[in-house]
């Protein structure tokens, strides 16, 4: 399930932002807007549900 603050995820290789990461801003009618940063630019783009994926937050340890 994907909220406002949630890291996300481009999983849709056809998208130029596809392997991206950002935040989830808001969620309206099956959209997700998300914001990216980097550097010395903001950007904030609509996507569907379906073209993101939820980040997996924390590190894992081997053992």
């Amino acid at each position: 399930m994907l909220l406002p603050g949630a890291a996300v995820r481009v999983t849709n290789i056809n998208d130029t932002y596809y392997g991206f990461q950002g935040l989830v801003q808001r969620i309206s009618d099956g959209k997700v807007a998300v914001l990216f940063e980097g550097g010395n630019w903001d950007k904030l783009i609509t996507f569907r549900m379906s073209e993101l994926s939820p980040v997996e937050s924390g590190s894992k340890k081997k053992k």
